[in-house]
């Protein structure tokens, strides 16, 4: 910001809040469960946000569609297991078939999928 040929430095808005990447990479990969939760939301399709008023929720079993990656398009499925170690989800229908043949779930990052249901 120039005022009159003077350069104004931009003050922070919460002196306490860090912007330091090294420090928000290292609390976001250490963080405790109860706050991964929160960190693990989902965006909600466009008639659920009209409903609740509320862009992204925390998943559960909750029905989602996969929008980005390799699985998106038709991929809809319901959450079977929310893995909060690993930062990712695994869906019903989201698979890959293992060289013996047994189906193995794949993780995907619950920003890349919309809640539907």
């Amino acid at each position: 910001m120039v005022i009159a040929g003077v350069a104004a430095a931009k003050m922070k808005f919460n002196p306490f809040v860090t912007s330091n990447r090294s420090k928000n990479h290292k609390r976001h990969f250490n963080a405790p469960s109860h706050i991964r939760r929160k960190i693990m939301s989902s965006p909600l399709s466009k008639e659920l946000r009209q409903k609740y008023n509320v862009r992204s929720m925390p998943l559960r079993e909750d029905e989602v569609q996969v929008v980005r990656g390799h699985y998106k398009g038709q991929h809809i499925g319901k959450v079977v297991q929310v893995y909060r170690k690993k930062y990712v989800t695994y869906t019903e229908r989201v698979q890959w078939e293992k060289a013996n043949g047994t189906a193995v779930h794949v993780g995907i990052r619950p920003s890349k999928a919309v809640t539907i249901d």
